[in-house]
């Protein structure tokens, strides 16, 4: 049995994330976020700076990606 004690009930579907995104986090086998996506993704989607510490491995990259991408589609150069 998978440990998923680091994870939180937090839903990346809570966040403002494009069709595309959730579509790929659901197709990787992600459904909740770890503490620290949950903390400092509304932060970063809100497009503020994030300044965060966390344990490797917990998904601090992916928070950061995400953000960055959902910007990118959301905000397309002409």
């Amino acid at each position: 049995m998978e440990d998923t004690s680091y994870l939180t009930k937090t839903r990346f579907t809570e966040f403002a994330l494009e069709p595309q995104l959730l579509e790929g986090l659901a197709d990787a086998g992600f459904e909740y976020c770890t503490k620290i996506q949950a903390e400092s993704l509304p932060v970063a989607l809100a497009g503020q700076d994030v300044a965060g510490q966390a344990q490797t491995g917990t998904g601090k990259t992916a928070a950061f990606l995400l953000a960055i991408f959902n910007h990118l589609l959301t905000h397309p150069r002409p």
